[in-house]
C-alpha cells in the first residue's frame, strides 16, 4: 500500500507544472495584430502544429495545440486555434470566399453567455461565436481591403 501512494505522489506531482504552465492568450485576443503574427508566435513558440489540421471553405485555417500543452483563453481551455491572412504562404486558401483579410482566434470549451462575459471583462473586442453547446470561438478580424472612415 505504501508502494501504492508513493507511486499515486509522484505520478500527482509530475502533472502539476504540466497544469502549472498553462499558456495564457489574453492579451492576444485584444485584436490588435494581424493572424500572421498571432499564430506565427504559437508556432515559434512550440505551442501549436504548424500545419493545419482542416481548411473550411472560407479559408479559416485551424491549428491544434501540440499535445501536452494547455493553452487558454480567458480562462477557459482552448482545444484549437483558428486562422488566416490573405496572400500569406503560412495559411492555405479554402474553396470559398475568405472570411476577412487576416482573422484569427481561439474555440474554447465553454457556454458563449460565459465566455462572451470573460471576454469583455477582459476588455477584449473579439467577437463571440456559438459554435456548438459549450464550444464558443473567441474571434479576431481585420478586412483591409475594406474603405477607410473618413472621419
Amino acid at each position: 500500500m505504501k508502494r501504492f501512494v508513493i507511486a499515486l505522489f509522484i505520478l500527482v506531482a509530475s502533472a502539476l507544472p504540466a497544469f502549472a504552465c498553462a499558456t495564457s492568450l489574453d492579451e492576444s485576443l485584444h485584436c490588435d495584430r494581424p493572424a500572421h503574427a498571432f499564430i506565427g508566435a504559437l508556432e515559434a513558440q512550440g505551442l501549436i502544429d504548424p500545419h493545419p489540421s482542416r481548411v473550411e471553405s472560407n479559408s479559416i485555417n485551424a491549428f491544434d495545440p501540440i499535445h501536452g500543452v494547455d493553452l487558454t483563453a480567458f480562462g477557459f481551455h482552448v482545444f484549437a486555434i483558428v486562422g488566416f491572412q490573405k496572400d500569406d504562404p503560412m495559411f492555405r486558401k479554402g474553396d470559398g470566399k475568405p472570411i476577412a483579410d487576416s482573422a484569427y482566434g481561439a474555440v474554447v470549451l465553454g457556454a458563449t453567455n460565459k465566455v462572451k462575459a470573460a471576454v469583455e471583462a477582459g476588455g477584449s473586442t473579439a467577437i463571440v461565436e456559438h459554435v456548438a453547446p459549450l464550444v464558443t470561438a473567441i474571434f479576431c478580424q481585420q478586412d483591409t481591403s475594406a474603405p477607410a472612415d473618413s472621419h
